[in-house]
Parts: C-alpha cells; sequence; structure tokens
C-alpha cells in the first residue's frame, strides 16, 4: 500500500510539473506576442495631413480582415502585396502605402496574426483572383515581412512579376527564377543582419537592384517609433518613405 501511495504521487508531482512548466510557456509566449511596436497614430495622421502624397488621391478601403486596400485614383494595372515587419502593427505601413497608392499603385495592407508574418505566409492567397483588373503582381515586405513574402513567392513565380525587400532578405532561392527584385534598405540600419544580407544575395536572380538609403534607418520604413537596436537616422520617416516610395514606383515602371 505504502509503494501505491509512492508510485502516485511521483505520477502526480510529475503531472503538477508538466503543468507548471506547460503555464511557465504559455505565459512567456503571451508576454513576447504581447510586446509589439504599435502605430504612431499621431505621426500617421499628421503625415497625411500636412498633404505630402502629392501625386493623387486614393481611397483607403479596410476589410473584414483587416486587409486595407489603396485605390488610387488614376486607372493602374499593377498591384502591390505588402507583408509588414515583425512585431510591428499593420497600420505603421499605411503611410507608405498611401506614398505608392498616389504614384499609381494598387496597394494591398496585410494584416498578420499577432504581428508576425511567419504565421501566416500564405496571407497573399486570393487577392490576385479578387481583383482581376489587376494584371502585374508584385509582392514584397519590410524585415521578417519581406522575408516571409520571398518564401512565399518562390512556389508562385509565375504568378508574380517582382518583390520588393525592405529592410530584408530571401532565405529562398530566387535566383533561376525571371522574378524582378528591388532590394532598399537605409545606410544606418542597425537591425537587419548585414552578414545574413550578403549571404542571401545569392538567392536573388543576378540583375536584382539594390538601392541604399543614405542617412535612412530599419524603422522608418513604417511610422512605429524607435526600434531597438536601430541605428540613428540622419533623414526624417517622411524622407525616407518618400524615397522608398519613389523607388518602388520606378521599379514597378
Amino acid at each position: 500500500m505504502f509503494f501505491i501511495k509512492k508510485i502516485k504521487r511521483r505520477i502526480l508531482i510529475c503531472l503538477i510539473s508538466v503543468l507548471l512548466v506547460c503555464a511557465v510557456i504559455v505565459t512567456a509566449c503571451a508576454v513576447y506576442l504581447a510586446d509589439y511596436y504599435k502605430a504612431d497614430e499621431k505621426a500617421i495622421a499628421a503625415y497625411l495631413e500636412l498633404d505630402t502624397v502629392t501625386d493623387g488621391a486614393v481611397t483607403q478601403n479596410t476589410l473584414e480582415d483587416n486587409t486595407i486596400i489603396f485605390l488610387p485614383e488614376m486607372p493602374t494595372d499593377k498591384g502591390f502585396i505588402f507583408y509588414p515587419g515583425g512585431k510591428v502593427e499593420h497600420t505603421a505601413y499605411i503611410p507608405l502605402m498611401e506614398a505608392c497608392a498616389a504614384r499609381g499603385i494598387f496597394c494591398v495592407l496585410l494584416d498578420m496574426p499577432f504581428n508576425l508574418a511567419v504565421l501566416d505566409i500564405n496571407a497573399a492567397d486570393g487577392i490576385r483572383e479578387a481583383y482581376p483588373e489587376i494584371e502585374s503582381w508584385y509582392i514584397g515586405g519590410h524585415s521578417l515581412g519581406g522575408s516571409m513574402a520571398a518564401a512565399y513567392l518562390e512556389g508562385q513565380t509565375d504568378s508574380f512579376e517582382g518583390l520588393v525587400l525592405l529592410g530584408s532578405y530571401s532565405t529562398a532561392d530566387l535566383s533561376a527564377t525571371d522574378v524582378r527584385v528591388l532590394s532598399v534598405y537605409g545606410s544606418e540600419d542597425g537591425v537587419m543582419n548585414r552578414e545574413k544580407y550578403e549571404e542571401n544575395i545569392v538567392n536573388l536572380p543576378s540583375d536584382y537592384t539594390e538601392l541604399v538609403i543614405e542617412g535612412g534607418c530599419h524603422a522608418y520604413f513604417g511610422m512605429y517609433g524607435a526600434q531597438d537596436g536601430d541605428g540613428v537616422a540622419t533623414i526624417t520617416p517622411k524622407e525616407q518613405i518618400n524615397i522608398t516610395a519613389n523607388a518602388v514606383s520606378e521599379f514597378l515602371g
């Protein structure tokens, strides 16, 4: 009887230990996922109110899944699907999408589960079919979002014209494809791993286009404040966004 009680006690202790470990893991995950960079609504509002986007009017529409559509006033056949950076609220990229749309690009800004594109790499599924009037599609993103967009593109190269990487790199091998690639990063970027960036250049087609924004940093592709580990920018978010939008517009032709 004593032996049986001892066994039961050990089993109970093991179960309690397992439950405690699970509770710690769940709590740690919850804390990690709840800690993200929120969009700077005041900065975004100021950007839009100052009429920094001057090339044309843009109609913005938020869908039920929080995807935001940016429809340019001028007719266009070019579309750009955007994956936000890791742990960054997707609305932080509204100024960039507005600026691109004002330059004649139909833009789709996706909302990711817990602000992590890695949790929904296939978030772009169904978008092209929903907007058949758009003939040329491009995909891209910022930081982790750019890498996940590239991973999605790897199995869809026949459906897209190109890839736009902002402070990002592709671990997916696109080197033997006809996909056009634009890579943009700031000279003061302290977040993007430069060694990884250089290592993964081989994954891009040899004719890829690279733009280094002098004075730009990692966080200024969006408007969500300073990012831990980033360098000190010598230009404003507005300047970096407009330089980027011009580069994307030129790249899309």
